[in-house]
């Protein structure tokens, strides 16, 4: 099986209020943090989506083993930085019915090798399903989607996002003990709350 991670990491940071992928946590730039565990991980490639005129987070990038694909003209909308993710995944690598993309926000540092190779583990191609890890009955990220479903991705109307695809096609989650790799950082809340 053939798997890659998109990172959507194009957005604005509007909730935050200022452009938070380099901005220091725990000591180094949140984003380090999120790669660090996509790359300790069992996905074959990495992609991270980011806005053409975010010179700064390409050249951050440049030092890490990732895909850099280029959200032009800026995206809208999440899904519109998923999209451009998984053409350029289209056009990049050689994906199969039995093949996956995963993907989480870009702002969760406490993601974990160990989680993202448990949602892995959890596909099976024979009896395709999004997959998500759940706390408490709350789902959460990275979610893995069979790549055949990137069909309905082009099918989500203006008013859906990502998680409309949950709806369309059958899935499952699995529960884990701790949410702290679920935790992102939306807003300046967020941020002081860790």
């Amino acid at each position: 099986m053939n798997s890659v991670a998109i990172i959507p990491a194009a957005g604005l940071s509007r909730r935050m209020g200022e452009p938070k992928l380099l901005k220091p946590f725990e000591g180094e730039p949140l984003i380090n943090h999120v790669l660090a565990a996509w790359l300790a991980s069992g996905v074959q490639r990495v992609i991270v989506v980011v806005r053409e005129d975010n010179t700064n987070l390409r050249e951050h990038l440049a030092q890490f083993d990732v895909d850099v694909a280029i959200a032009d003209p800026p995206p809208a909308q999440m899904k519109d930085t998923v999209l451009a993710g998984i053409k350029y995944t289209a056009e990049h690598y050689p994906m199969g019915v039995n093949d996956a993309f995963l993907l989480a926000p870009a702002d969760m540092p406490y993601l974990s090798p160990w989680l993202i190779d448990q949602v892995l583990e959890q596909h099976n191609p024979d009896a395709a399903a999004i997959i998500a890890p759940s706390f408490e009955g709350t789902k959460g990220h990275p979610a893995l989607f069979p790549w055949p479903f990137v069909t309905g991705v082009y099918q989500l109307t203006d008013d859906q996002g990502i998680n409309a695809l949950w709806d369309l096609y059958y899935g499952r989650t699995f529960e884990v003990g701790d949410n702290t790799p679920l935790i992102d950082l939306d807003t300046p809340e967020d941020w002081q709350q860790e």
